[in-house]
């Protein structure tokens, strides 16, 4: 089963407007390296030069939140990953 990452209206625009890309990657790295290669505009939005990912990003696996550093974390069968953008200013 296809692990489904849903585009936040302000990244479509990247997207080609897609709502969502699907992946067959085991880990939160392997669904990047693929969303680098299908589609590098909206990782270069997610993850900087480095690979790492920006600090005004979030990634939410099932509405559970991603650690930073947890790249290495197995991604469940049908599991769906929220890209979320802080949101700051006064």
């Amino acid at each position: 089963m296809k692990t489904r990452l849903l585009i936040p209206a302000v990244l479509r625009k990247y997207s080609n407007d897609e709502l969502e890309i699907s992946f067959d990657g085991d880990t939160v790295g392997e669904l990047l390296r693929q969303l680098k290669q299908v589609n590098p505009a909206v990782y270069g939005c997610i993850c900087d030069e480095t690979g790492r990912m920006r600090k005004h990003i979030n990634l939410f696996l099932d509405n559970k939140i991603l650690r930073r550093d947890d790249f290495d974390r197995k991604l469940e069968p049908g599991v769906v990953v929220s890209v979320f953008q802080a949101v700051s200013g006064g």
